[in-house]
């Protein structure tokens, strides 16, 4: 039985509002009673101290109490005692990287898949559930062993999927067209641009697109396809994607 759940967000903050506002209800619902203490995972940002802060202090609000894995005498010993995974947004280089070096990759995977501990994901947090970082909108400051992402899913995330502004005099490739570049390359998964507002909800092999904002899916060699919010892309989740 697939017993895995995750809540994938585009972004941890949406314009006008404080961090994690805009999904706070779905996080309630998606982590429930049953989680009581939730490990954060801040090795996306430098300052992990404050980052750990600001998400301790938010969940707190939701009824959460949050434990750091980068406070843990043992972070793969966190993760098995873990009730409930979130991983947060910021460079997702920098993440992946600290992921391998602290050997919680496998550890997460097992966790998720097999023992059915809910995952959360915003941003940086999202790409790295999928297959690979290769989507990310990120600078390589660090360099992970490999892009081979956790792969709680089998396809990819562009996450604040941004659609070209008509107005706009830049001249370097749209988010469209570099997704497209990715999908010249053989064999390469679909890939799903959540824009900002918009998050997936996966439950075993159900996928519900949630939010106030249209997702748009890219498959190699195939047209572009729109989605609105409460669409259900539980076809992504069959291998063939």
């Amino acid at each position: 039985i697939m017993k895995r759940r995750l809540l994938l967000v585009s972004n941890s903050t949406l314009h006008g509002g404080g961090y994690l506002d805009h999904c706070q209800q779905q996080i309630k619902d998606f982590f429930g009673k049953q989680v009581t203490r939730i490990l954060f995972i801040p090795y996306a940002l430098h300052d992990r101290d404050a980052y750990t802060r600001m998400a301790r202090d938010k969940l707190k609000t939701l009824g959460y109490e949050v434990d750091s894995v980068h406070e843990a005498a043992d972070p793969v010993e966190a993760v098995r005692k873990a009730e409930g995974i979130f991983i947060g947004g910021g460079n997702t280089f920098r993440l992946l990287k600290n992921l391998y070096d602290n050997n919680l990759v496998t550890e997460i995977r097992t966790r998720v898949l097999q023992d059915g501990v809910p995952y959360m994901g915003s941003s940086a947090g999202s790409n790295v559930a999928t297959v690979s970082i290769n989507t990310t909108n990120d600078m390589p400051i660090v360099c992970p062993p490999t892009f081979s992402a956790i792969g709680l899913v089998p396809f990819n995330i562009n996450p604040h999927y941004l659609d070209p502004d008509p107005h706009s005099r830049h001249m370097g490739e749209t988010r469209e067209q570099r997704i497209m570049q990715y999908h010249e390359e053989p064999e390469t998964p679909c890939v799903l641009g959540l824009r900002e507002g918009s998050m997936l909800l996966v439950e075993g092999h159900k996928a519900t697109l949630l939010g106030s904002t249209q997702a748009r899916l890219f498959q190699r060699g195939k047209t572009t396809t729109e989605y609105a919010p409460g669409s259900d892309l539980s076809f992504l989740l069959t291998d063939a994607h």
